[in-house]
């Protein structure tokens, strides 16, 4: 064979390998890609934003969105609704270590545009120089969010999800959109210098049609008063299972409380047990069994963190700062089941009685105080299991003494019943076929057995 037609057969078949097999098809252009930024602490506090999008179609790469064109040139979809992921103080000026989870799991929980708002240079070195800049950044991301809503992107799709300082910052660009954004999420909304701010400072409900706040640090780097329509108070807000006590710990010390707002949403969007929450004058009141439906002001549609509309909520015009509690476990995925239990004396007694009661599955163990005031019958708590009902085996109860230094020979008998939450009606309520009876200190079992609906 000729050279030249050697040559022009290895011409047509490298064509063939990057063109296509039609030969006249344009390669097709694979999208830059582009990375959070890593600030300089001794010039981290000027703002220098990142706007950085990720679409269903490819989700782990950032694209930098500076003009118009940008925009218009890239995955952009104004027909679907836009999250936006702003994060908060970045002390070490480093790109957030949980950003990339989150951004894949919206997108696989949801068909929608991602943009992750990259104000680590603004959010860097001294927090008081972060807070400054939060009316700054608002501004821009307002000015941004009117490029997309100039291509067809509606108010009421966008969706802000603000770590920390960035949920006042949402707060920020609610208050100037005068609150017609769809949503906000604030993820333990920062406390330092807010707890006391205006509501034009801060979060409020009056910043998007729907306001939620999850709260998990709130007596150290979280907000401790509503900001939302609801605010979700995780374990009563502040001390979160499986988070050090102790300072020892260092870093993680300080931080694990106030990340696991984050850790419990990416779990929500990952996860199908719902992290369901039930509305209560105080977590005190919730834990003594006081709250058990949903009823007010819900209307029995109790809240859950995740993506569904208005958290869940079935009802309008929305009530405003309504304090939800519930319990999670140290892990993901966080989630447990709620459950009422009371006991009753069959007589009275002169003091108070303390029984212990445990519910055993096959792999969980979980427990709960029931104290009946003296002169009562009736005492009841909420216990938290990882497992429904219908898959607990059986129930411990324990009678617990009240005198330290030599046994009590009390002996007390009573009633079990129990109910999962949301408890809607009374039919729930299953209760144990025969008397408990209990003497001080001495472990009782009894099985307990539940129809799985």
């Amino acid at each position: 064979m000729p050279p030249g037609l050697w040559g022009g057969l290895l011409w047509w078949w490298w064509g063939l390998l990057t063109v296509g097999s039609s030969g006249d098809s344009p390669p097709i252009l694979q999208p830059k890609c582009t990375d959070f930024q890593k600030a300089n602490l001794l010039r981290g506090t000027n703002l220098k934003v990142q706007f950085l999008l990720f679409t269903p179609s490819n989700p782990s790469c950032g694209q930098l969105l500076e003009e118009s064109s940008d925009i218009q040139n890239s995955g952009f979809n104004a027909t679907l609704g836009t999250k936006l992921i702003i994060h908060g103080f970045r002390a070490l000026g480093t790109k957030p270590s949980w950003i990339d989870t989150f951004i894949g799991a919206i997108l696989r929980a949801a068909d929608v545009n991602v943009i992750a708002v990259d104000w680590v240079y603004g959010s860097t070195a001294v927090y008081f120089s972060a807070v400054e800049n939060v009316v700054k950044l608002g501004l821009e991301i307002s000015s941004f969010l009117r490029k997309l809503l100039v291509l067809g992107m509606s108010e009421s799709s966008i969706h802000i999800i603000g770590i920390s300082l960035g949920a006042h910052v949402g707060g920020m660009v609610g208050h100037f959109y005068k609150g017609q954004l769809g949503r906000i999420t604030g993820l333990d909304p920062a406390g330092p210098e807010y707890t006391r701010a205006s509501l034009e400072e801060r979060l409020d409900p009056g910043d998007a049609l729907f306001v939620e706040a999850i709260h998990t640090d709130t007596d150290n780097l979280g907000i401790r008063i509503p900001v939302g329509h609801v605010d979700y108070f995780i374990n009563g807000g502040q001390d979160q299972p499986g988070c050090p006590s102790f300072i020892h710990a260092g870093y993680s010390y300080l931080i694990c409380d106030h990340m696991r707002a984050v850790h419990l949403y990416i779990s929500a969007l990952e996860n199908s047990c719902p992290l369901m929450a039930f509305p209560c004058a105080s977590y005190k009141a919730f834990l003594a069994g006081h709250c058990v439906d949903c009823f007010t002001p819900f209307l029995l549609s109790c809240p859950r963190i995740g993506l569904a509309e208005q958290g869940g909520i079935d009802i309008k015009p929305l009530p405003k700062e309504v304090s939800v509690y519930l319990l999670t476990t140290s892990m993901a995925p966080y989630c447990v089941h709620h459950s009422l239990v009371e006991f009753y004396l069959l007589q009275p007694r002169n003091k108070d009685t303390t029984v212990d009661v445990t519910f055993l599955s096959s792999n969980a163990t979980s427990s709960v105080k029931i104290t009946i005031p003296k002169q009562q019958l009736q005492g009841k708590g909420i216990i938290a299991h990882s497992n429904p009902q219908c898959q607990i085996n059986q129930v411990k109860f324990k009678l617990k003494s009240s005198r330290v230094w030599r046994k009590e020979w009390t002996t007390i008998v009573g009633k079990f019943c129990t109910a999962p939450l949301p408890i809607n009606d009374n039919n729930k309520m299953v209760c144990l076929p025969e008397s408990v009876k209990l003497q001080s200190s001495m472990t009782v079992y009894h099985d307990l057995s539940i129809t799985c609906t």
